[in-house]
This record gives structure tokens, sequence and C-alpha cells, in this order.
């Protein structure tokens, strides 16, 4: 006799049928959260599924069935901070490496940027889980993400995002009017065509490049191959978010009415 207050969700390691999905990997396909916020909301019983808790990990949902969050996980969720650092030369986007400093490194109180009109308060507890949201190089300047919140990171840097990037990339060398096309389309990198760029002139040592991906060192191998050479590249913005007026160095919260996407 089927338990009526058990929603239809198959067990851990039950057969499914082939249309179901974990209920983790569903919850981050909406862009609910990421998938290990999703699995450690499971475990601490703040996820319904047709209002009903599922707090067990692996089970799994059909398509059209409701996946609600408890308010214990919608605070978790209101909590997480979303940091923007201009990022100097020098710094790695992520662990230390070769003997340079993570860019975490530049969130302290004394360096926070006094023309941040976020309103958030800074608290040692921000620095917990923050990640990048996406890389710059370490000779790269510019707008770096770092956040706890997995929402943001899978905007950013899902296979699919839909946030692009805009940098100022300054140039040494000749570029004929074959290369600026082929800048704009037509490469090809790691054996993979390239999506479709916007480069354009921002003047006479200096292009404008709006992406929407992110291979490693993209920009730098893309004017290398219509030769080019790269002596300065600056990201000016991620989506709807403009670096601004912040300074060198310092970082600012991202604000709750700013919206990458």
């Amino acid at each position: 006799m089927t338990d009526e207050s058990t929603p239809d969700v198959p067990e851990q390691g039950a057969t499914a049928p082939d249309e179901s999905m974990r209920l983790s990997k569903r919850m981050a396909a909406l862009g609910i959260c990421s998938r290990r916020e999703a699995d450690d909301y499971i475990e601490r019983g703040w996820v319904r599924v047709d209002g009903v808790v599922v707090n067990i990990l692996g089970s799994r949902v059909l398509p059209g069935q409701e996946i609600t969050l408890d308010k214990p996980a919608q605070q978790a969720q209101a909590n997480r901070v979303t940091i923007l650092i201009n990022k100097p030369v020098g710094f790695v986007s992520g662990q230390a490496e070769r003997g340079y400093k993570p860019a975490s490194v530049l969130v302290t109180l004394d360096n926070h940027w006094d023309g941040d009109l976020s309103g958030v308060r800074f608290h040692p507890q921000h620095l917990r889980g923050l990640a990048p949201a996406g890389r710059l190089d370490i000779d790269s300047v510019g707008m770096l993400v770092l956040t706890q919140d997995g929402r943001v990171a899978k905007t950013l840097i899902g296979e699919d995002s839909p946030v692009d990037k805009e940098y100022l990339v300054r140039v040494a060398g000749a570029l004929s009017e074959e290369g600026l096309r082929l800048l704009n389309h037509g490469l090809e990198l790691d054996g993979a065509a390239l999506k479709p760029a916007n480069v354009t002139w921002q003047n006479k040592d200096q292009l404008r490049f709006i992406l929407r991906e992110g291979k490693k060192r993209q920009i730098r191998r893309m004017c290398e191959l219509v030769g080019l050479r790269v002596v300065g590249l600056k990201r000016i913005r991620i989506g709807n978010v403009r670096l601004g007026q912040l300074p060198p160095g310092k970082w600012r919260y991202l604000a709750a009415n700013e919206h990458f996407d």
C-alpha cells in the first residue's frame, strides 16, 4: 500500500524511468542552486518535491514535479554574497600557484572600496566558500567575480551561459581587415571553432572584445593567430555589471539590484 505522504520519487538505488533525473541535478538545471548546495539542502531536509520533504541523497524526480526550498534554505541563499574585485597584475584567480597569491587575499575590511553602495557590511563569514566564477589571467586586470552563490557561478561559467564579457585589449602589430574579420568569426582553438565574437577598434592601438566563451588565454591566443601581441588586457564588464569606478586592487559587493543576466 502506498504512503500518500510520500511523493512519487524513486528511492535511491531504485530503477527509475528514463526521463527521471537526480534531484540535485534537476535543481541545478532549474537554477535553484548548485548541485553541491542541493545535496546539502536535501540532507538537511530543506527540499520539497510536490510539497513533501525529500531528504535522501540520490533521489530522482520527473520533469513535471515541483521542487521548492523551505525557508532555512531560502535564508541561506539570501545570506550568500558575491564580490567584485578589480584584479591587478600578479594575482591569480583561484588557488595560489607558482608563488603568486590568489585575488581573494585582497578581500579585507581595509581593502573594501568606500564607494560601495550595496549596503552590505563586511563579515569574515563572507570569506567562507568564496570561489571565482570565471578566470582572469595573472597578467590581466579588471573585473573578477568571487561568489558564495552557486546560482551566480552557474550563470557565469555554465556551458550554455548567455552572459557576455567585455575587454579592452592593447595590442602591438599590424591587423589587416581580414584579420579583424577572423577575430570576429572564423578562428579555431584547440581544434574547435570559436563562437562569434564582437571585436572592434577602440582606438589606434586598442581593441574592444565582447565574448560569450572563455577558453584559457583565449584573447591572447586569438590575437597571436592574426599576428598581434597583447600588451595589456582589462575586463570591464560581465553581462549587465560594469567595473565602473572600482579602483585597482579594491573590491565591492554585488548589490541586490544588480544582475549579470
